[in-house]
């Protein structure tokens, strides 16, 4: 089996053309990344790590009807796709006279997603606080949500930044997900690419790799991070 075509190389024209279209589709490609899918990935997981604390101190309350309220959203969110859950927002809430713009709908259903699978995360490293800080806390005269605030949630918060960090990683990748309802992001570009040009492998190669070197880049910025904060450990 062969990787590519023959005339790829062996047809002199066709292998320019190629190489026209790689380079006056990469700019459109970037912008798309630039500009929407780093863009909703950073709006989506601001707003989902908010819900994914709110989730999370609510699970861990005690508060019976706060705790199940919990629950049944981490069930709802983790146990069903996330392209059909864009596809209820987009083409599904219409139905009942319900209009969401698609930016705004990859927006909310990418923000459910952040804060259902980061609130495990979230309460995960609050319970990993030993008990003993919170005793201290109490011993000074702090109360509880003071305890949580000044004590708890910043030494949670460095436990969490990794998984957390890859969960930021992994909504970037998603966000090519948004393609399915309008989103112009970078997928979406090249998908309207390879109908006029029709180079499909070309230009979703092309496309991999701008999101491989976003990732890239993310990856090490993450890297850094962990270690600043591994010197105050």
């Amino acid at each position: 089996m062969k990787m590519f075509p023959n005339d790829w190389f062996d047809n002199p024209e066709r292998l320019n053309r190629l190489i026209d279209i790689a380079q006056s589709s990469f700019l459109p490609l970037v912008k798309g990344a630039l500009l929407y899918s780093l863009t909703l990935a950073i709006i989506s997981f601001f707003i989902g790590l908010i819900l994914a604390i709110l989730t999370a101190l609510a699970r861990i309350s005690g508060i019976r009807p706060l705790v199940a309220l919990a629950r049944i959203y981490v069930s709802i969110i983790r146990g069903t796709p996330l392209l059909v859950q864009l596809f209820i927002i987009f083409y599904g809430l219409p139905s009942i006279g319900v209009m969401i713009d698609p930016i705004p709908s990859a927006i909310i259903g990418f923000s459910l997603s952040v804060g259902a699978y980061s609130s495990e995360v979230v309460r995960a490293a609050i319970l990993s606080i030993p008990k003993g800080q919170w005793e201290a806390a109490y011993s000074i005269g702090m109360t509880y949500w003071q305890a949580l605030k000044r004590v708890i949630l910043p030494q949670a918060a460095r436990v969490s930044i990794p998984p957390l960090s890859n969960s930021f990683i992994s909504l970037v990748k998603d966000t090519s997900l948004a393609a399915a309802i309008l989103v112009p992001e970078m997928f979406r570009k090249a998908q309207e690419l390879v109908a006029s040009t029709y180079e499909p492998l070309l230009l979703y190669v092309e496309a991999a790799f701008i999101y491989w070197m976003i990732c890239f880049v993310l990856s090490i910025l993450q890297d850094r991070i962990e270690n600043r904060l591994d010197r105050y450990v």
